[in-house]
């Protein structure tokens, strides 16, 4: 079981990390300050998205997608923040799981660094 963020100063935390959009949501993830911890999620749907009955449909798809994926992809020590957007309810469930399967290996994806020699040389090349 995977816990639940409450504090809005988690939710600004993980504003802060990695960001992926899809579709049918927003994955915001940042590693916790300590790394032995278990992985929190947190969901979080605008009034932009529809009055409140619609907001607490997307987040009821979220945490339904949250608990299939996440169970079994979350890393330990993340804060994870999904967020619904207008596509949330609409979307069909397989692409939704989709979205957040991909949003998360984006997410976790290590950046690549541009190599140190091409930068030089491209930087050579301007000037």
């Amino acid at each position: 079981m995977i816990e639940r963020l409450k504090a809005r100063r988690d939710f600004l935390k993980a504003a802060r990390g990695r960001k992926w959009a899809a579709p049918g949501l927003v994955l915001q993830a940042q590693a916790q300050t300590e790394p032995q911890a278990e992985a929190r999620v947190g969901f979080t749907v605008t009034k932009k998205v529809g009055k409140a009955h619609i907001r607490n449909r997307a987040k009821r798809r979220l945490r339904s997608v949250a608990s299939d994926v996440l169970a079994l992809a979350a890393r330990p020590g993340y804060d994870y923040v999904l967020i619904g957007r207008a596509g949330t309810v609409s979307r069909s469930y397989p692409d939704l799981t989709k979205d957040l399967e991909t949003a998360l290996a984006k997410v976790h994806a290590q950046k690549k660094r541009v190599d140190t020699d091409k930068r030089r040389q491209a930087s050579q090349k301007q000037g």
